[in-house]
């Protein structure tokens, strides 16, 4: 077994119990100024007066080179991809429209991509409010510039913020712009942001309009070693030709760039009538499906209305649900995924109504979509989304537009296939049914567990049922318990103490191991049965938090406690859900400051870099954790803002390794552990005997 180690409760213990990285020491306090001194107290790298001087106005493009994630969403390869979203979504904004038929996208040696269109160009006629600037300059130079903010120009549109291309410009270490409008060509140069010179008037071109746009992401933002990666790309770029059936996307990629990508084709056509019934046949595969046909259809744009795209089916496997608005991506989904979900759902419930079957009131939106493939696609004038990059939709309207335009067409398609209809209800029945069932032996478990073990010094149940972020502390003894308990949250943490040390289960017989009652009370609180009868989905808990004295009989308490789950829970160690608590073995005084140390090499440590300058230091060492104050318990050991937890993980170099040496170690052969100390002595150094 192998446990990452971390520094101490400084560090905050980050959301699904991994240890966060290595904090800073804390700076020395800041002394408070003398009473009656005005001077504001000295703070180091700080000014002391702060003026008007002070306050900085960034101009321009500035604001998203000093900030990028506030405008992407970071630096990182999620975001270098947001920047040809941002660029092909114009695009897809001009198809949409009407005046685009093909969108053309390349990408280039040097993490160059380029992205064309036959739509009307980006204007090139001075700007009205600034004359010596044409509408292109100002729209890639200026933030919140550009012809979304009217719907007489886009009455549907991905980019609303006027900020996407202009985001792209500034994070670009060369930019180049190429518009073909009114039968000439016009072309501008741009560098992080700022234009490298005017606008250039090429010629007359005949058969050519639209905008080309070639672009290089600056490697001051992004680093030298972060590249598009041609899959992802290719991908993006098919789905906006499935969005959007009228769109023809051309693809081509540099082969030289293709040699850790040999499924993506050098040039490729994509073209898709049937939109997103095409794009789920094709997820889906030959893949068995519960209705023979897909419940796919859509709705025209009319007034007061957008427009409702959307492909449904079910089969046996995990659900997805993508969805879309103005062919942006919404991975996060928002109030459309809401009116599919209610549309199908009170489908459903209707239908059942009609064929009076009883079993229909049983049934939720999720079991409707716990097992569904859905793609949903929205047109809507001027969407509201949460943040720049758009991951999830916030407009009202949008759960109303389409459970009305889902909803009498699902209805149609139920009442014309009887015979799908009924085997799609009885299928979603059996997931309402198989829910029900599992939500009942959960409650059943967590009440005979609670109602078995609730003795003095025994098991103390947190009151949220759901077992996501929940968490069993076992501890040693009652006194610890004690503390435990009144340090803990009550709502996700539970505490169970166990008196003495537990069975060698690596040295026990199997009668031995059955009669102890103590494991007896482990299992029965986990609930999740051990051995071949372990099932995950059982766990009560979602970490389960050995918590022993800091000295050497709480590491022999945890040791026996590691040997018992790795031979009878295996599956709760591989899951990611057994974790070691680390308390602290001294506390440490001067004046108002407090810290605690883990060890004497941690105490020895602190003492160096943290308690300089004059005042007593005191040193108190805890005899374990039932010495603590509650608080001080919390603080330092349960509170996941400061504590710190060891994630134990089985780390098998060679198959079989991990067993093998806690059988050596923990099994009922003394010579085979003396052989083993013989072996590793060593590699043994600073033993405090």
């Amino acid at each position: 077994m192998s446990a990452s180690d971390d520094l101490f409760a400084s560090v905050p213990t980050p959301k699904g119990g991994t240890p966060a990285p290595k904090a800073a020491p804390a700076a020395p306090a800041t002394p408070k100024p003398k009473s009656g001194n005005n001077s504001p107290a000295s703070v180091p790298g700080v000014k002391a007066d702060y003026t008007a001087a002070d306050i900085e106005v960034l101009e321009g493009l500035e604001p998203v080179r000093r900030r990028p994630g506030m405008y992407i969403g970071g630096t990182d390869e999620k975001a270098l991809h947001h920047l040809f979203a941002e660029i092909i979504d114009n695009s897809m904004d001009e198809a949409v429209a009407g005046y685009a038929s093909w969108i053309e996208v390349e990408l280039l040696p040097d993490n160059v991509i380029t992205v064309t269109d036959n739509g009307r160009g980006i204007p090139v006629d001075p700007h009205p409010k600034f004359p010596n600037k044409s509408a292109l300059e100002v729209i890639l130079t200026t933030l919140h510039a550009g012809g979304k903010f009217d719907s007489a120009v886009y009455e549907t549109s991905g980019g609303l913020h006027g900020v996407g291309a202009s985001v792209v410009n500034a994070l670009s270490e060369s930019m180049v712009v190429e518009v073909a409008s009114n039968k000439k060509l016009y072309r501008q140069s741009f560098s992080r942001g700022i234009p490298t010179g005017a606008l250039e008037l090429l010629g007359d071109v005949h058969n050519r309009r639209g905008t080309k746009v070639t672009f290089k992401p600056d490697h001051e933002i992004f680093g030298k070693k972060l590249r598009f990666k041609p899959e992802q790309l290719l991908n993006m770029a098919r789905s906006k030709a499935y969005l959007f059936g009228g769109v023809e996307i051309r693809w081509s990629c540099a082969p030289e760039l293709l040699e850790h990508s040999p499924e993506v084709p050098p040039k490729a056509t994509f073209h898709f009538p049937e939109g997103l019934k095409d794009y789920l046949a094709a997820t889906l595969g030959k893949t068995n499906l519960v209705t023979q046909e897909i419940f796919a259809g859509r709705t025209e744009k009319s007034a007061g209305h957008g427009a409702v795209e959307w492909a449904v089916c079910w089969f046996g496997g995990d659900g997805f649900f993508n969805s879309y608005c103005n062919t942006v991506p919404t991975p996060e989904g928002g109030t459309h995924e809401s009116g599919l979900r209610t549309a199908l759902l009170r489908g459903l419930k209707n239908y059942a109504e009609l064929t009076s079957n009883k079993k229909g009131t049983l049934i939720t939106a999720d079991d409707v979509m716990t097992s569904a493939g859905a793609l949903l696609s929205v047109f809507i004038r001027e969407p509201e989304f949460v943040g720049q990059t758009k991951d999830r939709l916030a407009t009202t309207a949008a759960t109303r537009i389409v459970e009305q335009a889902v909803r009498d067409q699902f209805d149609h398609w139920l009442t014309n296939a009887p015979q799908q209809a009924n085997r799609l209800l009885d299928w979603v029945i059996d997931r309402a049914e198989e829910r029900l069932r599992r939500r009942k032996e959960k409650d059943v478990s967590r009440k005979s567990a609670v109602r078995k073990l609730r003795l003095p010094g025994k098991l103390a149940d947190c009151s949220q049922n759901a077992k996501g972020d929940t968490e069993l502390f076992i501890v040693e003894g009652d006194s610890a318990g004690g503390s435990a308990k009144q340090a803990r949250n009550r709502t996700t943490q539970a505490v169970l103490p166990l008196r003495g040390k537990i069975l060698n289960v690596a040295s026990a017989s199997s009668d031995k191991l059955h009669a102890n009652q103590l494991l007896a009370d482990l299992v029965q609180a986990l609930g999740c049965g051990t051995r071949k009868n372990y099932n995950d989905d059982d766990l009560r808990y979602d970490r389960v938090i050995i918590m022993t004295d800091a000295d050497v009989d709480g590491a022999h308490i945890a040791s026996l406690l590691l040997t018992y789950f790795q031979r009878e829970m295996p599956q709760l160690i591989h899951n990611g859900h057994l974790f070691l608590a680390i308390p602290p073995l001294y506390r440490i005084s001067q004046g108002g400051k407090t810290l605690y140390a883990r060890d004497d090499m941690h105490k020895d440590e602190l003492l160096d870099k943290e308690f300089k300058g004059k005042g007593k230091i005191e040193i108190g060492r805890f005899k374990g954790l039932g010495e603590m104050r509650s608080d001080q318990l919390k603080d330092t050991t349960m509170d996941p803002k400061n504590r710190t937890l060891l994630k134990v993980q089985i780390v098998d170099m060679i198959p079989g390794q991990t067993k093998e040496v806690v059988t050596r170690l923990m099994g009922n052969k003394p010579e085979a552990r003396f052989e083993f100390i013989q072996e590793n002595a060593e590699f043994a150094t600073d033993l405090d005997i």
